[in-house]
């Protein structure tokens, strides 16, 4: 499987967990909340299975799952609980698509 094909499982996976987290909780607009929760984590999969960088896959992941979980962190001043969940996320993606070893 390619390494866009398994970013983008890996972000629905990723996406539809997210927002089976946020389901139990009351927003001013679920669906829109709801689907920007999908849509950000999404993003998070689709670019960690599709870049090459020289380092462990997990560090990359946990790169990447930060950098594009900040902006929702800043909007919504849940810095904890957003920027947490994208990098553990992200550690997790990086890790199974692009190893957990250095590349050599």
């Amino acid at each position: 499987m390619g390494n866009l094909m398994s970013g983008v499982i890996s972000g629905v996976i990723f996406g539809a967990f997210s927002v089976a987290l946020m389901l139990p909780m009351s927003f001013p607009d679920k669906t829109t909340a709801l689907l920007a929760a999908f849509a950000s984590r999404f993003a998070i999969g689709v670019v960690i299975g599709c870049v090459q960088l020289p380092w462990p896959g997990w560090i990359s992941g946990l790169f990447f799952g930060t950098l594009l979980s900040l902006p929702d962190a800043i909007v919504t001043k849940a810095y904890l609980p957003i920027l947490a969940v994208g990098a553990i996320g992200g550690a997790v993606i990086g890790g199974i698509l692009h190893g957990w070893t250095p590349r050599l």
